[in-house]
């Protein structure tokens, strides 16, 4: 007989594929799943800022995890997505986009589901990882959306969606 207590413990993921790795992101921090579209790139933002996006009348920067991972950048196809999260920004929230090469799944995982993160193994900081969820007979990075995204990101991120429309970036350095 199932535990109520137990299902009232268990909690979603979204489940991704970056560069043939599965990982996953807590689904309540998931604003939206698109359609890859144009991505517009800035100068002077780090390599793994693959550019900004109009999401309906706003700027949201768009990161590629495959670089922030040092995985191999894949090409764009029809499955590619930018997952549009929400961040945690000294206590603002700030919404991005997250290239994923495919959507997998939601997960529902229980707190038994999550192992903590491995020692060795995995290209991913150990501070970017909640643990492993256990799917079946596989495991799925968890991935801790706040501290991916750096405070560096962020901060440039910041910078970006403050800019006025039209107003060229200051160049990598100085400061706005």
């Amino acid at each position: 007989m199932d535990d109520p207590g137990a299902r009232s413990q268990q909690a979603q993921y979204l489940g991704f594929f970056i560069a043939d790795e599965e990982y996953a992101i807590a689904i309540l921090r998931v604003k939206e799943i698109l359609e890859y579209a144009t991505i517009t790139r800035v100068p002077g933002t780090p390599p793994c800022v693959r550019g900004v996006f109009n999401l309906r009348g706003s700027v949201v920067p768009v990161v590629d995890l495959a670089l922030k991972f040092a995985l191999p950048q894949r090409p764009i196809t029809k499955r590619t997505c930018i997952v549009v999260v929400e961040v945690d920004l000294e206590g603002n929230r700030t919404v991005m986009g997250v290239i994923a090469d495919a959507v997998s799944e939601v997960l529902d995982l229980g707190a038994g589901d999550i192992e903590p993160p491995p020692a060795f193994g995995t290209r991913v900081h150990m501070d970017h990882l909640l643990g492993m969820g256990k799917a079946g007979k596989k495991f799925i990075l968890l991935l801790d959306i706040d501290r991916v995204l750096s405070m560096n990101e962020l901060t440039e991120v910041a910078r970006l969606q403050e800019r006025p429309s039209g107003v060229a970036p200051a160049p990598a350095g100085v400061a706005v």
